[in-house]
């Protein structure tokens, strides 16, 4: 193992380096609580996006973290995706969840315990670092490219999250992938690295370690686990998925990368007839249609590339377990492969 996974161990407290990434806008309660408790850091994705009420966000932002929190009694994250206005405002929904999460990690007991880290994501979040920080809560950036890295990292932020191009979800406008990111931003920070983008499985695990990574961070693997409480349509669809049905396309904060369908043909049509604010709210309802009612037809497939490469709806803690026991495995034999010399 590592020396930055140490660091990151110590920080948020988890047994093994994989982390699940944040992902929305229908929860994923369940999910960050069974990862957690199978070692990983489980993370609890932001309630919604638009369209919600101050009340709303507050309230269901902080029922998922105590339901978290009552559901097992290891450390988790939070994910909040920072949206700005044309005029660079922060959104109403990223403000609020990042407050709350604040707000959470100051009353203490054991949620406030339990809730390690907070995941800004899709933006950057510096105005508010500070305030995190100051709560005890550790600061996980995720970015896209070097240059966004060193950025979070000189206004403070504790780890980064390297997430390259072929990511699931939202990802980012100037494509660089996860084998070309990941090293060059290990290379240039003092500060843990955590890997995304493309991994599913102990070999992807035991690159990121080998390449002095922190953590692997996953978010379509685990959403084909029987624990995660979207749809068993949605988690078929990733199984069933074939290579090159992915394709990024115009999302709401950010290029979002998904599964091609019937949906996803008929969306610039319907831009074309809405308002920007108007067509956001629809995006995010054809979202919920895919994730919650299982309309994988007409609804949008929020997926990674990796999809091609999931094959079964494992439970969250065998899934863990075969990535770990896969990681350790090939990290011996190629420590003890480069250890010997050539056969002549």
């Amino acid at each position: 193992m590592t020396t930055m996974w140490r660091r990151f161990q110590d920080m948020v407290g988890i047994e093994y380096p994989i982390m699940q990434d944040g992902m929305g806008p229908s929860p994923t309660t369940l999910l960050a609580a069974a990862v957690s408790a199978a070692g990983g850091l489980g993370t609890v994705s932001c309630p919604s996006i638009v369209n919600s009420s101050e009340q709303f966000l507050r309230e269901g932002f902080r029922a998922a973290i105590e339901h978290v929190a009552s559901s097992t009694d290891r450390p988790f994250a939070v994910n909040v995706p920072v949206g700005r206005t044309a005029n660079g405002e922060l959104l109403l929904v990223s403000r609020i969840c990042i407050d709350e999460a604040i707000a959470v990690k100051r009353d203490g007991g054991r949620t406030g315990d339990q809730l390690r880290a907070i995941v800004t994501s899709a933006g950057f979040a510096g105005e508010f670092g500070a305030a995190i920080r100051e709560s005890g809560l550790v600061h996980m950036a995720k970015v896209g490219s070097v240059r966004h890295a060193l950025k979070a990292a000189e206004s403070g932020a504790n780890v980064i999250i390297a997430s390259g191009y072929e990511m699931g979800g939202h990802t980012h406008a100037k494509g660089v992938h996860t084998m070309v990111l990941a090293p060059q931003v290990i290379d240039a920070l003092d500060i843990p690295v955590v890997v995304s983008g493309g991994i599913c499985d102990g070999r992807g695990l035991a690159a990121v370690l080998a390449m002095g990574g922190a953590a692997a961070a996953m978010g379509t693997r685990f959403i084909a686990t029987q624990e995660h409480q979207w749809h068993a349509a949605y988690k078929q669809r990733i199984v069933d998925a074939k290579e090159w049905e992915d394709v990024v396309y115009g999302g709401i904060y950010a290029p979002i990368r998904g599964l091609r369908n019937k949906g996803l043909e008929l969306m610039e049509d319907v831009r074309k007839t809405m308002s920007p604010e108007d067509f956001q709210v629809w995006e995010e309802e054809q979202i919920r249609k895919a994730q919650r009612e299982g309309d994988v037809v007409d609804g949008l497939m929020v997926a990674g590339q990796v999809s091609a490469a999931i094959h079964d709806i494992p439970t969250v803690a065998d899934l863990v377990g075969r990535i770990v026991t896969q990681a350790r495995g090939l990290l011996g034999e190629a420590g003890v492969a480069l250890g010997e010399p050539a056969c002549r």
